[in-house]
């Protein structure tokens, strides 16, 4: 949740597992979906969505000891089948994974190593990261500029790598890089398999509908929709949607004033994701124009939720795509199942 909330205020022996690609923009052939990553057969090359540089990490043996500042780098290890490589996460209360939090507990089983809260970018815990001789620590910037912690960790002789899959547009491009941990665990190809049965399950689910969809609720005093070729505009649409306001051919989010979002509420017939509220009420605790914008199937991505505020739809859902997906279908053909991530707010 925090590191989503840092991204809203910011706006092959190996490639052979991988695809020619798909028309997604790549910026090679080696992944099918992912644009800010390659796999190499000694290693893993990122590329800066900023400005296009790349830097290459290589890999001599697998890694087995990794720091993860985002909870969704322990979703992909995970789906991978390397859990067991996370020793050190970033906010332990917004974790969903409950091998992890029964590692952190000091419940472990034999041969397991502890793990440990590392604090965050800001209040990093260096003698703690330094004692615990990670083989990578792994994380992600919201902006060109380097954070301050990254430089500093590299001084003290830390590798780091930098990620950037929360940029990435297309669901199955996030859920991709299982590819890249596989590759830095030894188990690419139990990664590419993972994949391909991912892949092949949102695929099948991709309909076409014209479900008009209003997002969001007001973030401070901003109200954000997304671009029409945004992470959740894709998962929109491809559940037979469409997110009303969003400008096509962008992925950055554009503020709207609560007027506009009156006039696009008239054309909508769903309301998804209404930030921490879970019922109608809440939502007209946050604004009382909100009773009047008649739209009465609202959903929230909320249904997995940590007591301290983590969200499982942004760990296990990036390498969950078509859950995600599923659910989106179901709501908008009006089936009100027992969703993977989502809940009706009554």
């Amino acid at each position: 949740m925090r590191r989503l909330l840092l991204i809203v205020a910011a706006v092959a022996a190996l490639a052979s597992c991988a695809g020619a690609g798909h028309g997604s923009g790549n910026t090679s052939g080696s992944m099918e979906y992912a644009k800010y990553f390659e796999v190499i057969e000694n290693g893993i090359v990122t590329v800066s969505p900023y400005d296009g540089s790349r830097d290459t990490l290589l890999v001599s043996n697998p890694v087995s000891n990794i720091i993860c500042m985002s909870t969704s780098y322990i979703a992909y290890l995970s789906a991978a089948g390397a859990a067991d490589c996370v020793s050190g996460v970033s906010g332990i209360g917004y974790v969903s994974d409950t091998t992890v939090l029964r590692r952190y507990s000091g419940n472990l089983k034999e041969g397991e190593r502890p793990l440990y809260d590392v604090g965050y970018d800001s209040a990093l815990d260096y003698e703690r990261v330094v004692s615990m001789q990670p083989d990578l620590f792994v994380t992600y910037t919201v902006s060109q500029v380097e954070p301050q912690y990254v430089s500093k960790l590299r001084s003290l002789g830390i590798r780091v790598l930098v990620l950037y899959e929360h940029l990435e547009d297309h669901p199955l491009a996030r859920a991709e890089y299982v590819k890249l941990f596989g590759a830095l665990t030894g188990r690419y190809e139990q990664a590419c398999e993972y994949f391909a049965a991912e892949s092949e399950a949102y695929n099948a689910l991709v309909t076409e509908g014209d479900a008009g969809v209003l997002m969001n609720i007001p973030y401070g005093d901003q109200w954000f929709i997304p671009g029409g070729d945004n992470y959740m505009s894709r998962l929109v649409h491809d559940a037979g949607g469409k997110v009303l306001g969003a400008k096509e051919g962008e992925s950055s989010s554009r503020v709207i004033s609560i007027e506009e979002a009156y006039v696009l509420a008239s054309q909508a017939d769903y309301w998804l994701n209404p930030g921490w509220c879970r019922t109608k009420a809440d939502l007209e605790g946050v604004n009382p124009v909100f009773s009047k914008f008649g739209i009465t199937r609202i959903y929230n991505n909320t249904r997995r939720e940590t007591p301290a505020g983590g969200n499982d739809f942004w760990e296990s859902g990036c390498v969950h795509p078509s859950m995600i997906l599923e659910d989106l279908v179901s709501i908008f053909s009006g089936r009100d199942t027992l969703f993977h991530y989502y809940v009706k707010v009554d």
